[in-house]
């Protein structure tokens, strides 16, 4: 076997960067030896694993193909190394949610798997949809909770649990006594809604099929609380997972429309890269997820 753990590392790295500089900077080495490392594994198997683009490398075909089964490989080096050492494999958990998930699920899961599994290393990274399935693809995070759909010939796609957004308005609104709305409330509606890329957009947007383009969207915000609050200040009518608005609702300061016509359900999904090697950690969150792969 000729190439080495460090010539592999330094590949992954690349490819997970972009770039040279970066990755001899994350891996704490001069950036003439991690181009030493990279091309050393090249010229060993006469490949070219990276299509050099002005300063940036970008995977080719060959490269793509290596590269889950180097990720897999390096995962259990890594829990071999924990053996040899005697330790428990307690591998860095890297997790990221989406914005209501990581509120109101995920942050209690993190508190849950601490507790279970003691000074288990473990981070929690928020995006929205589209930038956890492209931290998942690129093997930034071991696992994505996500609110929106992904498909991806390279994810691996597990439905976790059942979600339902609400719209809702400010007491004062005139659509409060309402309550009800038909196709037409839709229209005349001034709509505060999260940004393009999020799970509950693409719910709400595939919902309001037909509507959309006539529809009044009047703000476009990142944050369920900016949507909740600028609501309250009668803005205008909001849309977001009922996990975000139930103590809102039960102290009366916003109150729950209804659209009957109109199909709100959703999934929530656990996401994986498809060659994702299942690491003893990863395998203990998916066990606290009810979705243990063993």
């Amino acid at each position: 076997m000729d190439f080495t753990l460090r010539q592999l590392e330094v590949f992954l790295t690349i490819a997970k960067t972009g770039n040279l500089t970066r990755a001899a900077q994350q891996l704490q080495m001069s950036q003439s030896a991690a181009s030493g490392a990279l091309k050393d594994l090249e010229s060993q198997y006469d490949v070219l694993l990276f299509d050099r683009i002005g300063k940036r490398l970008h995977l080719n075909e060959q490269g793509n193909q290596l590269r889950p089964r180097a990720e897999s490989l390096m995962a259990q080096a890594y829990e071999l190394e924990q053996s040899l050492l005697h330790a428990e494999a307690v591998s860095q958990l890297h997790i990221g949610a989406t914005l209501t998930i990581a509120n109101f699920l995920a942050v209690q899961m993190v508190s849950q798997y601490l507790e279970k599994y003691d000074g288990a290393p473990v981070s929690l990274e928020i995006y929205n949809t589209e930038q956890v399935v492209e931290r998942v693809l690129n093997y930034e995070l071991d696992l994505g909770m996500i609110e929106g759909d992904a498909h991806h010939p390279q994810l691996k796609v597990i439905p976790w649990r059942d979600d339902e957004l609400n719209l809702f308005c400010s007491p004062s609104h005139p659509l409060a006594a309402k309550g009800t709305l038909d196709d037409q409330d839709l229209l005349d509606a001034k709509w505060i809604l999260r940004e393009q890329g999020s799970g509950t957009r693409q719910t709400f947007d595939r919902a309001m099929y037909g509507l959309l383009p006539k529809m009044n969207i009047t703000l476009e915000l990142r944050g369920t609380e900016a949507i909740r609050q600028a609501v309250k200040q009668n803005i205008g009518v909001g849309c977001l997972s009922r996990l975000s608005l139930d103590e809102e609702f039960a102290r009366g300061d916003l109150v729950k429309l209804d659209a009957p016509d109109r199909n709100l359900s959703r999934k929530l999904y656990l996401i994986m890269h498809s060659q994702k090697h299942i690491s003893e950690s990863l395998n203990n969150w998916l066990d606290l997820c009810d979705c243990s792969t063993q």
